[in-house]
């Protein structure tokens, strides 16, 4: 799928891998950007710095998506690419978590692509075309050691991107994944007690994840790996769950030792 000329909608596109995405986009040539968020203020920055239209949107709220949807098609007559990336970190832990803390996060990181797709799929299909990107996490298809919550919900992702390529890829609607490791956004970048600061000695820029986005959107590929490792701890997982369970307790215990250290 080639960028030129779309009408795009990108959720979570203040910031981080949004707002990269938003001008990544821009410079390669769509022809309206909808920069959608419920950071209204950061999101008319963007939308203003790539020619594009700033919405507020509360990704949670299917009403919400309802009719960011509907003012994009009475606007702009369609609706090409939804980039369906909002998503946040969650609590870390697992059965300390409240299940209010649980729902927002599932509400968020699953049912926000439902509620979009909801929306937008009927138009997509009567058109021939369109396309849907999930931003899930290489955590969707490894795991997390300390976040429960976010990596369960990050699985759940996946699995939606999957089961949308099986069932719409025939109605004209291309889906993709995007699974990467760590991005320098502020999911990774909040301070020596952030869950994902472990992350950060491999990490690449948003810059650099968008980039790998628009290669793999062209080639039309499902999963989007912008870390090439990630491919290959899938098959290791794959190969040997024990061991890989097994390695997975040690990272887990030298990410809880090493805040120990720090916080001493």
């Amino acid at each position: 799928m080639k960028i030129k000329d779309k009408i795009i909608l990108v959720t979570g596109g203040a910031n981080g891998i949004g707002k990269a995405l938003c001008e990544k986009f821009a410079s390669e040539g769509a022809e309206k950007i909808y920069v959608a968020d419920i950071d209204f203020d950061n999101a008319e920055r963007v939308a203003e710095s790539v020619n594009g239209k700033a919405l507020h949107l509360d990704v949670s709220n299917e009403e919400n998506c309802k009719s960011v949807v509907a003012e994009i098609l009475n606007e702009s007559g369609r609706l090409d690419f939804i980039a369906s990336n909002a998503g946040i970190g969650g609590a870390e832990g697992s059965l300390e978590v409240s299940n209010e803390i649980w729902r927002k996060i599932y509400e968020i990181n699953v049912l926000s692509h439902v509620f979009l797709a909801r929306a937008a799929f009927p138009s997509m299909i009567e058109n021939g075309s369109g396309a849907f990107l999930i931003t899930a996490s290489a955590a969707g298809l490894l795991t997390h050691p300390t976040a429960t919550p976010y990596v369960v919900t990050k699985h759940g992702a996946v699995a939606l991107a999957e089961s949308f390529a099986i069932e719409f890829g025939d109605k004209g609607i291309y889906v993709s994944c995007l699974c990467p490791q760590g991005v320098r956004t502020d999911l990774i970048m909040g301070g020596e007690n952030n869950p994902n600061l472990f992350l950060l000695p491999e990490s690449i820029s948003a810059e650099e994840c968008a980039d790998v986005i628009v290669k793999n959107l062209e080639a039309e590929n499902f999963l989007i790996l912008p870390h090439r490792e990630v491919g290959d701890y899938i098959v290791k997982k794959a190969e040997n769950r024990d061991r890989w369970l097994g390695a997975m307790k040690k990272i887990r215990g030298a990410v809880l030792d090493s805040r120990n250290i720090k916080s001493n």
